[in-house]
């Protein structure tokens, strides 16, 4: 049920209004000043406002005015028994929905409510929908400005609009499926379907129907046919993660696929013609997997056509920041209160996140980022609302390489220094103000430093 907020200093009219909206199923909250309707829209969803124009302290017209500010699309309907063109016009031009006289006629009120609500979902659904379009068709989901992910951009612009099959390398946690759901929403393969299937998931009998499907009979508990997921990828796209972990079997198989572009389900005979781009996933060295004898050569070429490889966190640490940030954001929605959502890191928590190797790379920071959503009390996330295994790194990760052994304390010094203005200046996108602050010396200080060190 939807809730109306009624905003009126007259201690009668909200109560026969809120009768009014009761019967029609709505729930009606009161208010009876301006600044009390904001604190109430601070912590309650409201699908639309009711306010009286005249009175005390903040009035409608300025209440509209604030609320266009918090919530623009939010339908506010004016309400006054001074009505005037001017006051018609004013509140209409700063965004009202409508504007109507004390006293109205009832069924009119719901009738200019119900119209407002409407069109105020329609409004939201659309919004969801272009924000849903923006994410599939874009690198939404793909956060980084690094030079390893702006080079990764362009690869997947690159091979989007063709149909070679791809291979995605990167450690586990870097986001290997995401780069691959880009791809093929980049494709003109995007309104087909985008099969997944992780090939460390199956035992090697279970895999092979799972790609390749089985007819009615073909093994115990076949009870019916099924298809597998190269027919479900049939002119769209299959990413087959954790190709590494392929059976020997299943490669010979796969590799027969790819060639010939048909195959058999379990246990049939009939051959079935099918139309798929295939992308395909590791974090092992599968060169290192062919010398080893653990992969075949001949699959390997063809699913290397093209290489996408994503870079470890360790290896892109500019991006963290930015990571941080979105992921504050996307676990902030439902977890707190708008007035309690976090604002971001303290400076010696993203000093500590900073150096910190990340071996579980963004999988373990967006966990890390979900956690502190839930768990911290304040504005920013301390280092007291990090896992302890991440603590007890602060202090231990000082690298000294690229320092000679037989370096005095001064040259030690120094190269330390340079490494936290290094350091301090990439976390802060180069804005000197924040970086002197987070290393807590003067702007006129760091920049001297900055001179010394020809940075």
């Amino acid at each position: 049920m939807e809730k109306i907020l009624i905003v009126d200093d007259e201690k009668n009219y909200p109560t026969i209004i809120g009768e009014i909206l009761k019967e029609e199923g709505f729930i009606p909250i009161t208010a009876s000043s301006g600044l009390a309707a904001l604190d109430i829209l601070k912590q309650d969803y409201i699908d639309l406002v009711l306010t009286d124009v005249k009175m005390p302290g903040m009035n409608g017209i300025e209440l509209l005015e604030q609320l266009r500010g918090m919530k623009p699309d939010l339908p506010v309907i004016i309400m006054t028994a001074y009505g005037s063109v001017e006051q018609a016009v004013e509140a209409m031009e700063k965004g009202a929905y409508t504007f109507i006289l004390k006293p109205f006629d009832n069924e009119a009120l719901i009738a200019h409510i119900k119209k407002a609500i409407s069109i105020h979902k329609i409004v939201q659904e659309n919004s969801m929908l272009r924000d849903a379009i923006s994410s599939r068709y874009s690198f939404g989901n793909i956060i980084g400005k690094s030079r390893p992910m702006q080079d990764l951009y362009e690869t997947i612009q690159k091979v989007g609009p063709v149909s070679a099959s791809i291979l995605i390398e990167g450690e586990s946690g870097t986001g290997k499926e995401l780069v691959a759901k880009a791809i093929h929403f980049n494709s003109l393969r995007k309104d087909e379907a985008f099969i997944a299937v992780n090939c460390s998931a199956f035992a090697e009998t279970l895999l092979e129907s799972e790609l390749f499907g089985h007819e009615k009979g073909a093994f115990t508990g076949a009870a019916a046919m099924k298809k597998g997921r190269f027919e479900m990828a049939d002119k769209g796209t299959l990413f087959l993660d954790e190709i590494g972990e392929l059976p020997a079997s299943i490669q010979v198989k796969l590799l027969r696929v790819l060639q010939e572009k048909n195959f058999e389900r379990v246990g049939g005979t009939t051959n079935i013609q099918v139309d798929f781009r295939l992308i395909a996933a590791t974090n092992k060295n599968l060169e290192q997997e062919i010398k080893e004898g653990k992969f075949r050569e001949d699959l390997y070429y063809r699913l290397n056509v093209v290489k996408a490889v994503l870079p470890p966190l360790r290896e892109r640490q500019e991006d963290i920041p930015l990571l941080i940030n979105y992921f504050i954001k996307k676990y902030s929605r439902g977890q707190k209160m708008p007035s309690n959502i976090l604002k971001g890191v303290t400076p010696e928590t993203a000093r500590l996140l900073f150096d910190y190797p990340w071996p579980g790379n963004v999988r373990e920071l967006e966990n890390m980022v979900e956690r502190a959503v839930i768990l911290s009390p304040g504005d920013y996330i301390t280092p007291n609302d990090l896992p302890l295994k991440l603590r007890q790194t602060i202090g231990s990760n000082l690298q000294l390489d690229g320092i000679p052994e037989n370096a005095g304390l001064a040259e030690t010094l120094a190269a330390v220094e340079k490494k936290m203005i290094q350091r301090a200046l990439k976390l802060t996108d180069n804005v000197q103000t924040r970086a002197a602050k987070m290393l807590g010396i003067s702007k006129s200080g760091l920049n001297q430093k900055i001179k010394k060190y020809g940075l």
